[in-house]
């Protein structure tokens, strides 16, 4: 269990030091550095937006969907971002476009606008997810599929 927090902490350092300028040359010894992402949106266009709060919480964690599985309809009030690890990933979003995501892809998620995320391959979806929360305050709540997503099918 302490190993894998160690893990999950290295690739959350990982995650957001590559969001910042990274040159090769401001690490010593054999370190590299590769931005994986770096973007002023979510997938579908979403300006990111940050919570003001004085109760900052910060949770990591390693999420597996198995084959045909999805998560749900759910939101985010907190800005919530993933690296795929393993296998496929569709998320359907409210606004009718469905995003697909694959191993080593990054992943900022829609805030506050109901998403499903979908595994429709043969291998288990593996996401280290960062929910960049507050104290006592939800990082999930599930909802109802929007009627809008249930007329364009």
């Amino acid at each position: 269990m302490k190993a894998r927090l160690v893990k999950i902490s290295i690739l959350f350092a990982f995650l957001f030091s590559t969001v910042a300028a990274v040159h090769a040359d401001e690490y010593v010894d054999k370190v590299t550095a590769e931005k994986i992402l770096v973007t002023t949106t979510a997938g579908n266009g979403q300006k990111h937006a940050y919570l003001k709060t004085d109760q900052p919480e910060v949770t990591a964690m390693i999420v597996e969907i198995p084959p045909g599985a999805e998560t749900g309809w759910h939101l985010h009030a907190v800005p919530v971002y993933a690296y795929v690890l393993a296998g496929i990933l569709d998320v359907e979003i409210a606004d009718s476009k469905t995003l697909t995501f694959k191993p080593g892809d990054a992943i900022v998620e829609v805030q506050n606008l109901a998403h499903s995320g979908k595994n429709s391959g043969s291998e288990t979806v593996r996401l280290a997810v960062f929910y960049t929360g507050e104290e006592d305050r939800p990082n999930v709540t599930r909802v109802a599929k929007p009627s809008s997503v249930a007329l364009e099918r």
